[in-house]
């Protein structure tokens, strides 16, 4: 068989295993459509279907086949962390500065110390650590992935639940927009490479001048030529963030927060997410998968992943009960936004791909960090659900 058919086989296996395991296992409550998807990924790597059926992997996954894989895999992550950076509302965040910044502030900072512990712990031992990274750079690294809420999955999340436009809804994704903007600072700056700091400082400093042009462009053009001015500034700064060692998932978050998200009709947006997801990400679970690891045993990459569940969802629980207390929340209130909040799966596996294509963290780490967003994000529904039910004033509340 040629390459082309053989990567049209990888289609169909991408495609058709997780929709017909989601579909008839009747998994949405606990694990929809995205985080099956993550699942399969990790099935059909090297580490789990490499292992049994090496013949089969060897055939399908050819170097030719990855490299087609990757490519869109590429294109996907940078599509959604665009529209990820266009959501981002901080303005509504300033207006609510003080209730905003306080619970963001611990909602991020008390998962991210737990993170960097249970980092810290790593470093005493073998297999854990990227080739090129200096330690602070492993700590704050796993430590912010530890942190991370990813804000288009809490919108879906949140529609399912119906809060999406309800008081509460709008408080979580102010918090969350202020979340995601400091995780893509942390990034920055672990990525900041002295070597080529030149590189980084001029690409910046073009980029902010080129970012004031393209709002002006924005706002005087109809929407219909805004995607398309949006699309090639979405790859243009994606290429020189690259170039500049920043990562080009850097530029594509950066290319999408200076763009208002008034400018484009919301139900086109919310339509372009959902397409992403539908028609391309399933290709980046699929090579997402393909880059795990079980090398230092599966035992212990389940043990780093369960330490690393503890630090993200305890850091995040015990964060949004503090705000809760410092600013006066009804009982439940914190658990509620708590659990909403430590949503991870597809930021969380952006933000690790990032660290290990920066060989901060090794395939295992990464692996055991893939376990942990899956497991957190499958606990968010089972139970905020039943919060939800006992504290319906609250959705209506503003603050």
């Amino acid at each position: 068989m040629n390459t082309t058919e053989i990567f049209l086989i990888a289609m169909v296996i991408i495609f058709s295993i997780p929709y017909l395991i989601w579909r008839f296992g009747r998994t949405e409550y606990y694990a929809p459509l995205v985080v099956v998807q993550i699942i399969t990924g990790i099935l059909l790597g090297p580490g789990i279907l490499g292992a049994l059926f090496p013949e089969y992997y060897a055939f399908v996954f050819t170097p030719a086949v990855v490299q087609s894989l990757n490519g869109i895999a590429w294109w996907a992550v940078m599509i959604f962390v665009w529209i990820a950076g266009i959501e981002l509302d901080i303005g509504l965040a300033w207006r609510h500065r003080r209730e905003s910044g306080i619970t963001a502030g611990l909602a991020l900072g008390t998962p991210l110390l737990f993170g960097c512990a249970a980092a810290a712990g790593m470093l005493l031992y073998d297999g854990w650590v990227g080739a090129s990274a200096r330690p602070w750079q492993f700590v704050v690294g796993v430590g912010m992935a530890c942190a991370v809420t990813a804000l288009p999955i809490l919108i879906l999340f949140m529609e399912k639940l119906a809060i999406l436009r309800q008081p509460i809804g709008q408080r979580i994704l102010r918090y969350a927009s202020l979340d995601d903007l400091a995780i893509w600072g942390v990034l920055a700056l672990i990525l900041l490479d002295w070597q080529r700091v030149g590189k980084q400082v001029g690409f910046l400093l073009v980029f902010g001048v080129l970012a004031v042009a393209i709002r002006q462009l924005m706002a005087r053009i109809p929407e219909s030529d805004r995607w398309y001015a949006g699309l090639i500034w979405l790859a243009a700064c994606g290429l020189g963030a690259d170039w500049a060692g920043l990562h080009f998932m850097v530029g594509a978050f950066l290319s999408g927060a200076v763009i208002d998200s008034h400018w484009f009709n919301q139900r086109h947006l919310d339509l372009l997410r959902q397409h992403v997801l539908l028609v391309i990400m399933p290709v980046f679970f699929l090579s997402t998968g393909l880059r795990t690891n079980w090398a230092v045993g599966g035992e212990a990459v389940f043990l780093a992943a369960a330490v690393l569940l503890v630090a993200s969802v305890g850091g995040k629980l015990l964060g949004t009960h503090l705000a809760g207390r410092l600013l006066g929340w009804e009982p439940g209130e914190a658990s509620l936004i708590g659990w909403l909040l430590q949503t991870k799966a597809l930021i969380m596996i952006i933000f690790a791909n990032i660290l290990l294509d920066r060989q901060f963290i090794t395939s295992e780490t990464f692996t055991a960090l893939l376990l942990m967003a899956v497991a957190s994000t499958m606990l968010t529904i089972p139970l905020a659900t039943p919060l939800l039910g006992r504290l319906k004033s609250i959705a209506c509340r503003s603050a």
